[in-house]
């Protein structure tokens, strides 16, 4: 059982390195004039393929739901708002850089905890230490992923500089940061919409990866069909330089169909604000890759907003892990409420 409930753990924080990476690698392309919507119909594409054979071995021996009209339409509503959120999120972070890219993912957990209550997904009881927990655990993750960003302090640990992807011009803050701050904003809001209609979506169809292929193939189409109106050249379309292969190859493979899978898979069995609650990590992971990498410096600040970062992590996973061992102790005590009334029938059945 332990080993069980660890797994989504697990996954999430993998999930969470392979978001880090692509917020860097993702930036690296952009920054040699790449569209982001080439960038997103590219990636998806890649994905769908990857995950067309994966989730058919993966769910061969279960039986799967017949795909109707309907769970299609939904399937194409979870690609437009991944469609959506994704253009809007790589625009934000060409505007801006990964460091405020990775900060504004923290403000999911808050916008995902709201959209969850309003649709009673999430159980609200101010007297339950469980609420409780969670609560303050979002509150205080969030907390700590902005004092990561936002405050530098002394440094600790410094390491010669490396140049690689060029490091200097990829987090360089550019005019347009409110522009991109904005944009990542709204990326929140769609990105957590998009967690919750998920979740809708796995009740219907609980085939994890087929419904991440349905995902990223639709968002594939959706963009492709956005591109054909809005960008004729087809130079455009080009790989060149080598570095936007590569960020298209990591993102198809590990951004799009490891991540986006991972992260479903933990959602169908965890639930919407357990996976949302994980974003902050991404912010703790790019300053380990910065500092082993990228020659980055480690500061205090860095290591004062991953403590309480970790802090909240541990509150909320606490109230989850305290409100499934009470919905199991209510579920045995029905149990063996009924267990007991059946024999008390069966005596007034033979007295009878």
């Amino acid at each position: 059982m332990a080993k069980i409930a660890a797994l989504p753990i697990v996954g999430m924080v993998l999930a969470e390195c392979a978001q880090a990476g692509l917020m860097i690698v993702s930036k690296a392309a952009m920054s040699t004039g790449m569209n982001n919507l080439i960038f997103v119909c590219y990636s998806n594409a890649l994905a769908a393929f990857v995950l067309l054979p994966t989730s058919l071995f993966f769910h061969r021996s279960t039986e799967r739901p017949p795909i109707t009209f309907s769970i299609l339409c939904w399937f194409f509503l979870l690609g437009l708002l991944g469609c959506i959120a994704q253009l809007i999120g790589y625009a934000g972070i060409n505007y801006s850089s990964p460091t405020l890219g990775t900060a504004m993912l923290n403000l999911i957990p808050a916008f995902t905890f709201v959209l969850a209550v309003i649709f009673r997904m999430e159980k609200i009881d101010g007297r339950s230490c469980s609420t409780l927990a969670k609560t303050l655990g979002t509150i205080v993750s969030i907390s700590g992923a902005f004092i990561v960003t936002l405050y530098k302090g002394p440094p600790l640990l410094m390491t010669a500089s490396v140049d690689l992807l060029s490091h200097n011009q990829l987090f360089l803050p550019q005019s347009n940061w409110v522009i991109g701050g904005m944009l990542l904003g709204f990326h929140c809001v769609v990105a957590a919409a998009f967690l919750i209609i998920q979740a809708s979506v796995l009740k219907k169809y609980p085939a994890e990866l087929i419904v991440v292929f349905y995902y990223c193939f639709f968002v594939a189409i959706q963009s492709g069909v956005v591109l054909w109106f809005v960008e004729r050249d087809l130079s455009a379309w080009a790989l060149n330089p080598k570095l936007r292969l590569f960020a298209v190859l990591y993102s198809g493979v590990f951004g799009s169909a490891f991540q986006v899978g991972v992260s479903t898979w933990c959602l169908n069995r965890t639930g919407p604000v357990f996976v949302s609650m994980f974003k902050p990590l991404g912010i703790v992971v790019a300053v380990a890759i910065g500092v082993i990498f990228l020659g980055d410096t480690f500061y205090l600040g860095s290591l004062i907003g991953a403590i309480v970062i970790v802090t909240g992590f541990y509150s909320v996973i606490w109230g989850k892990a305290n409100e499934e061992k009470m919905d199991d102790d209510a579920g045995a005590r029905s149990l063996a409420s009924k267990k007991q009334r059946i024999p008390l029938l069966q005596n007034i059945i033979e007295e009878i």
